[in-house]
Protein backbone atom coordinates (compact mmCIF):
# COMPACT_ATOMS: atom_id res chain seq x y z
CA UNK A 1 0.00 0.00 0.00
CA UNK A 2 2.76 2.79 1.20
CA UNK A 3 4.83 2.00 -2.03
CA UNK A 4 1.96 2.58 -4.37
CA UNK A 5 0.64 5.62 -2.26
CA UNK A 6 1.01 8.60 -4.47
CA UNK A 7 -1.44 11.26 -2.42
CA UNK A 8 -4.40 9.47 -5.54
CA UNK A 9 -7.06 8.37 -2.74
CA UNK A 10 -9.65 10.37 -1.35
CA UNK A 11 -10.86 8.12 1.56
CA UNK A 12 -8.66 5.20 3.13
CA UNK A 13 -10.31 2.54 5.27
CA UNK A 14 -7.50 1.18 7.31
CA UNK A 15 -8.08 -1.75 9.44
CA UNK A 16 -5.64 -1.20 12.56
CA UNK A 17 -4.45 -5.12 12.83
CA UNK A 18 -3.15 -6.49 9.33
CA UNK A 19 -0.92 -9.04 8.30
CA UNK A 20 2.47 -7.41 8.45
CA UNK A 21 2.29 -4.41 9.87
CA UNK A 22 0.25 -1.98 11.92
CA UNK A 23 -2.76 0.68 10.13
CA UNK A 24 -2.11 3.01 12.44
CA UNK A 25 1.67 3.04 11.57
CA UNK A 26 0.71 3.30 8.08
CA UNK A 27 -1.03 5.83 8.22
CA UNK A 28 1.22 8.19 10.34
CA UNK A 29 3.21 7.53 7.30
CA UNK A 30 0.47 8.44 4.66
CA UNK A 31 0.20 11.79 7.08
CA UNK A 32 3.67 12.58 6.25
CA UNK A 33 2.79 12.67 2.07
CA UNK A 34 -0.58 13.53 2.47
CA UNK A 35 -2.58 15.28 5.36
CA UNK A 36 -5.93 15.78 3.52
CA UNK A 37 -6.96 12.32 2.95
CA UNK A 38 -9.87 11.15 4.80
CA UNK A 39 -9.13 8.59 7.06
CA UNK A 40 -11.33 5.91 8.46
CA UNK A 41 -10.16 3.34 11.41
CA UNK A 42 -11.52 -0.34 11.47
CA UNK A 43 -10.96 -1.99 14.32
CA UNK A 44 -12.48 -4.76 17.06
CA UNK A 45 -10.44 -2.70 19.41
CA UNK A 46 -12.37 0.34 20.31
CA UNK A 47 -9.37 1.32 22.70
CA UNK A 48 -7.93 2.30 19.73
CA UNK A 49 -9.51 4.61 18.41
CA UNK A 50 -8.29 7.35 20.46
CA UNK A 51 -5.24 7.14 18.69
CA UNK A 52 -6.99 7.16 15.24
CA UNK A 53 -7.40 11.18 16.23
CA UNK A 54 -3.72 11.80 16.84
CA UNK A 55 -3.03 11.16 13.16
CA UNK A 56 -6.29 13.07 12.56
CA UNK A 57 -8.28 10.48 11.68
CA UNK A 58 -12.09 11.27 10.78
CA UNK A 59 -13.55 8.44 12.56
CA UNK A 60 -13.14 4.48 13.38
CA UNK A 61 -15.88 1.71 12.62
CA UNK A 62 -15.76 -0.89 15.52
CA UNK A 63 -15.67 -5.24 14.00
CA UNK A 64 -18.50 -6.44 13.46
CA UNK A 65 -19.39 -3.59 11.10
CA UNK A 66 -23.03 -2.96 11.04
CA UNK A 67 -24.60 -1.40 7.75
CA UNK A 68 -26.46 1.29 9.70
CA UNK A 69 -22.82 2.52 11.40
CA UNK A 70 -21.00 2.33 8.49
CA UNK A 71 -23.27 4.23 6.41
CA UNK A 72 -23.29 7.07 8.52
CA UNK A 73 -19.30 7.34 8.80
CA UNK A 74 -19.23 7.24 5.12
CA UNK A 75 -21.79 9.36 4.68
CA UNK A 76 -19.91 11.84 6.83
CA UNK A 77 -16.18 11.36 4.98
CA UNK A 78 -18.16 12.46 2.05
CA UNK A 79 -19.55 15.54 3.47
CA UNK A 80 -15.95 16.43 4.68
CA UNK A 81 -14.67 14.59 0.84
CA UNK A 82 -17.14 17.54 -0.69
CA UNK A 83 -16.39 20.39 1.78
CA UNK A 84 -12.36 20.10 1.23
CA UNK A 85 -12.28 19.51 -2.45
CA UNK A 86 -14.55 22.58 -2.92
CA UNK A 87 -16.17 23.04 -6.71
CA UNK A 88 -15.26 25.42 -10.17
CA UNK A 89 -16.14 28.71 -10.72
CA UNK A 90 -15.46 30.26 -13.55
CA UNK A 91 -13.79 34.24 -13.69
CA UNK A 92 -12.30 36.49 -17.12
CA UNK A 93 -9.03 37.11 -16.93
CA UNK A 94 -7.70 39.57 -20.03
CA UNK A 95 -10.45 38.48 -21.94
CA UNK A 96 -9.75 34.26 -21.27
CA UNK A 97 -12.26 32.47 -19.40
CA UNK A 98 -10.46 30.47 -16.69
CA UNK A 99 -12.08 28.04 -14.09
CA UNK A 100 -10.60 27.93 -10.87
CA UNK A 101 -11.37 25.20 -7.98
CA UNK A 102 -12.93 27.00 -4.69
CA UNK A 103 -11.02 25.15 -2.70
CA UNK A 104 -7.40 25.78 -4.46
CA UNK A 105 -8.76 29.78 -3.81
CA UNK A 106 -7.12 31.27 -0.44
CA UNK A 107 -8.92 34.40 -0.49
CA UNK A 108 -9.95 36.95 -3.20
CA UNK A 109 -8.93 40.84 -2.63
CA UNK A 110 -11.00 43.58 -4.00
CA UNK A 111 -7.94 46.42 -5.35
CA UNK A 112 -10.32 49.30 -7.17
CA UNK A 113 -12.64 47.72 -9.61
CA UNK A 114 -10.42 44.60 -9.54
CA UNK A 115 -10.91 40.91 -8.09
CA UNK A 116 -7.36 39.63 -6.90
CA UNK A 117 -8.01 35.86 -6.57
CA UNK A 118 -5.02 34.56 -4.82
CA UNK A 119 -4.83 30.67 -5.17
CA UNK A 120 -2.78 28.30 -4.47
CA UNK A 121 -1.28 28.07 -7.89
CA UNK A 122 -0.66 31.80 -8.74
CA UNK A 123 -2.66 34.99 -8.44
CA UNK A 124 -5.52 35.50 -10.89
CA UNK A 125 -7.01 39.22 -11.74
CA UNK A 126 -10.50 39.64 -12.79
CA UNK A 127 -12.90 42.45 -13.34
CA UNK A 128 -15.96 42.02 -11.41
CA UNK A 129 -18.08 43.01 -8.23
CA UNK A 130 -17.09 41.09 -5.07
CA UNK A 131 -21.02 41.02 -4.11
CA UNK A 132 -21.43 38.47 -7.27
CA UNK A 133 -18.98 36.56 -5.86
CA UNK A 134 -20.01 36.41 -2.32
CA UNK A 135 -23.39 35.33 -3.94
CA UNK A 136 -21.90 32.85 -6.63
CA UNK A 137 -19.90 31.28 -3.18
CA UNK A 138 -22.32 31.10 -0.69
CA UNK A 139 -22.62 27.44 -0.19
CA UNK A 140 -18.76 27.18 0.08
CA UNK A 141 -16.60 27.97 3.22
CA UNK A 142 -16.19 32.12 2.20
CA UNK A 143 -16.79 35.08 4.54
CA UNK A 144 -16.14 38.58 4.27
CA UNK A 145 -13.39 39.71 7.46
CA UNK A 146 -13.75 43.31 6.28
CA UNK A 147 -15.21 44.77 2.82
CA UNK A 148 -11.71 44.05 1.07
CA UNK A 149 -11.22 40.40 1.76
CA UNK A 150 -13.31 37.27 0.87
CA UNK A 151 -11.89 34.71 3.09
CA UNK A 152 -11.48 31.07 2.24
CA UNK A 153 -12.03 29.18 5.86
CA UNK A 154 -10.11 26.51 5.06
CA UNK A 155 -6.99 28.36 5.17
CA UNK A 156 -7.47 30.29 8.17
CA UNK A 157 -4.37 28.97 10.47
CA UNK A 158 -4.32 32.13 13.11
CA UNK A 159 -6.90 34.94 14.50
CA UNK A 160 -6.21 37.54 16.43
CA UNK A 161 -8.43 40.68 17.56
CA UNK A 162 -8.32 42.63 14.54
CA UNK A 163 -6.67 39.98 12.46
CA UNK A 164 -6.81 36.78 10.98
CA UNK A 165 -3.97 34.63 9.55
CA UNK A 166 -4.92 32.97 5.66
CA UNK A 167 -2.21 30.52 4.42
CA UNK A 168 0.54 32.74 5.84
CA UNK A 169 -0.35 35.95 4.86
CA UNK A 170 -2.12 38.28 7.85
CA UNK A 171 -5.17 40.26 6.95
CA UNK A 172 -7.41 42.93 8.16
CA UNK A 173 -10.53 41.72 10.22
CA UNK A 174 -12.67 44.66 10.59
CA UNK A 175 -14.42 45.32 13.91
CA UNK A 176 -17.96 45.33 12.49
CA UNK A 177 -17.14 41.73 10.30
CA UNK A 178 -15.77 40.20 13.00
CA UNK A 179 -18.47 38.79 14.69
CA UNK A 180 -19.74 36.94 11.72
CA UNK A 181 -16.41 36.50 10.98
CA UNK A 182 -15.74 34.17 14.12
CA UNK A 183 -18.98 32.83 13.98
CA UNK A 184 -18.44 31.26 10.43
CA UNK A 185 -15.38 29.73 11.14
CA UNK A 186 -16.32 28.57 14.48
CA UNK A 187 -19.07 26.64 12.26
CA UNK A 188 -16.88 25.53 9.52
CA UNK A 189 -14.23 23.89 12.50
CA UNK A 190 -17.18 22.44 13.83
CA UNK A 191 -18.66 20.80 10.49
CA UNK A 192 -21.50 23.72 10.53
CA UNK A 193 -20.44 24.94 7.05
Amino acid sequence: FLDAFKNNFDIILMDIELPDGNGMDTVVKVRKTDKNVIVIFVTNMAQYAVKGYEVDALDFVVKPVSYINFSMKMDRAIDRYKQTKGRDIWINENGEQRRLRTSEIKYIEVEHHTLIYHTTERNFRSYDQLKRVCDLLKDEPFVLCNRCYLVNLRYVTAVKPLTCTVAGEELQVSRNKRRDFLKSLNDFLGGGI
